[in-house]
């Protein structure tokens, strides 16, 4: 009767071990489904609070309802600065931006020796590029001019800022756009776009952001023309500029409809921005085709707030 006891028992402990064994390939098996994702987080710390330290095991990633491995956070200082930073300003703006250029020149010359910028303007749906980019700010500052208060013959800053972005050099830097726009998109127009809330391609603009990883800034003044006028027009115009850049991780600064006093408190606070960022590295799963996914970032650290991209790229699984 004693031997036949045993029997179970041995049978018990197969079972677990042959369960912990199952448990340990499941595990690799999803560690090797996983490819290396990268972006760009802001850090933000809520009222006067001194920034603390936060540590890669303080950050949080979420696909889904699965929370993802981080393997890297790291702030971009040091050998990890390097900035793209592209000044883009829409030729449809009225002249009276013209009180603003000083402001704007200044904020291109301060930017710290990491930092490559570059400057164009909108019409056309393209890019006037005046100046690529470079470690010369005080160069980069120079060409900066008044707008000419046109659009061009078919004027859309969405489809200008993805040429821009699709013509953009690779490098492993950060890329943040400063856009400077009224956001009315005066090239598609009539009655198969009127009651909607965001402009087409001011969503596509963002797919295009969020792939390539591209941190957008919007700042709203007053462009020329009746459409300006159009409570419609620039009402949509300001909605599809703030989704733009909430879908990319950036901010998005306006005024009502009206031309702000001065926009250096708003290029004061994306300087801020600039110098609170960190890199992130992730795990995540890939589909069965690249894609953008979302994602989602959080923190127990008190008082601190994340911005970032809601998607990012994910090359295909192999």
């Amino acid at each position: 009767m004693q031997q036949y006891g045993i029997l179970p028992k041995v049978l018990l402990l197969c079972t677990v071990i042959l369960a912990g064994v199952l448990s340990v390939k499941a595990q690799e098996n999803t560690s090797s489904n996983t490819v290396p994702v990268r972006m760009t987080v802001t850090v933000y710390v809520l009222g006067d609070r001194r920034m603390p330290e936060i540590n890669r095991e303080d950050v949080m990633v979420f696909q889904g309802r699965d929370r993802l491995k981080v393997t890297e956070w790291v702030p971009a200082k040091g050998d990890r600065a390097g900035l793209d930073l592209f000044v883009l300003v829409d030729d449809a703006l009225d002249t009276s931006f013209g009180s603003h250029i000083n402001d704007l020149r200044a904020f291109i010359t301060n930017q710290a020796p990491t930092t490559s910028v570059g400057v164009g303007y909108m019409r056309n749906a393209t890019v006037q590029i005046l100046q690529n980019f470079t470690t010369d700010h005080d160069q980069a500052a120079r060409v900066v001019r008044l707008p000419i208060a046109s659009p061009g013959a078919f004027g859309s800053p969405y489809l200008s800022v993805i040429n821009l972005m699709n013509r953009w050099p690779s490098h492993p830097n950060r890329r943040t756009v400063v856009m400077i726009s009224d956001g009315i998109d005066r090239a598609r127009r009539g009655p198969g776009f009127r009651g909607l809330g965001i402009i087409p391609d001011a969503n596509t603009a963002s797919d295009v952001a969020q792939r390539t990883g591209t941190m957008i800034h919007t700042i709203y003044a007053p462009g020329v023309g009746r459409l300006q006028r159009n409570f419609f027009e620039a009402n949509t115009g300001q909605n599809s500029m703030a989704k733009l850049s909430d879908d990319s991780g950036g901010e998005s600064f306006f005024l009502g409809f009206q031309s702000p006093v001065s926009i250096r408190p708003y290029l004061d606070t994306i300087q801020n921005i600039l110098g609170n960022q960190y890199l992130l590295e992730f795990q995540a799963r890939p589909g069965r085709r690249a894609g953008l996914q979302s994602i989602r970032l959080a923190t127990e650290v008190a008082g601190v707030e994340f911005a970032s991209a809601n998607s990012v790229w994910v090359p295909a699984a192999r």
